[in-house]
């Protein structure tokens, strides 16, 4: 006879979940999923991979958890995939191939999931800005899952890194926070607020050095963005030149 106990919370997806990272007023950086968990007073197993795009979810992060997974046939209350921030970022994009492989993604986890909450990307994500490719992204995740954390609007200084794509331990417990209150509308118990589990003190000192840190990393990633926007530039001007002295040539005689 099966167990009909529930395993908790089983998680996919990229460096934003699987976490970890620098202390934020001696908080750790835990993963959002992690406190999900936490306010739902449930366990937790997380397979999210640094770096990971889509097809890693079904090629990599579930065959692991089949693997060693002490119940791989038990049921779990609540799955939870945030992915696509490294897809819609790449060269590669496609538009098309991204909502397949959602699809089936979303459909392999909740064959063991009651629920599967499904994570929107910000719009204002990595520098430069696409935010015409994560509203594509968005439009698929949202046409694909029930459950959705829309994070399109998420991002504060104090709450995202100076990359503009991984959230700070502050950032974390904010996502965790709005997906708790998704959760809740959709029935589940939360137990928990994250924010009150955590305990921290600031000074006027340490304020002035994180703020100068902040500005210092800050500016590195906007110099890096306006040289990969001059490249792009340079690039497809180049190629616009060489495209019209072809024409030019041809239509010599």
């Amino acid at each position: 006879m099966s167990d009909p106990c529930r395993q908790g919370v089983l998680a996919f997806g990229d460096s934003i979940t699987n976490a970890g990272g620098e202390l934020q007023w001696g908080v750790a950086l835990q993963s959002w999923a992690l406190w999900t968990a936490r306010g739902l007073g449930l366990p937790y197993s997380g397979y999210a991979q640094d770096g990971a795009v889509l097809r890693d979810v079904p090629e990599r992060q579930l065959p692991a958890w089949r693997a060693t997974a002490a119940r791989p046939d038990a049921r779990y209350d609540l799955g939870c995939l945030y992915i696509g921030v490294n897809d819609v970022r790449g060269p590669d994009w496609d538009r098309d191939a991204f909502a397949a492989g959602y699809r089936q993604a979303l459909r392999a986890i909740g064959e063991h999931c009651d629920r599967v909450l499904a994570v929107t990307v910000p719009l204002d994500l990595g520098r430069p800005r696409n935010p015409a490719r994560m509203r594509e992204a968005n439009a698929v995740i949202g046409a694909a899952a029930d459950l959705i954390l829309d994070l399109a609007d998420f991002g504060a200084r104090n709450l995202v890194m100076t990359d503009h794509v991984h959230p700070t331990a502050f950032g974390q417990i904010a996502i965790a926070e709005r997906a708790l209150g998704v959760l809740a509308a959709a029935g589940m118990e939360v137990r928990v607020r994250p924010s009150t589990l955590i305990d921290y003190e600031t000074t006027r000192f340490k304020r002035l050095r994180g703020d100068l840190t902040y500005a210092y990393r800050h500016a590195k990633v906007s110099a890096r963005a306006a040289l990969v926007r001059r490249a792009v530039s340079a690039a497809a001007g180049s190629s616009g030149r060489r495209g019209r002295a072809a024409a030019r040539r041809r239509g010599s005689p």
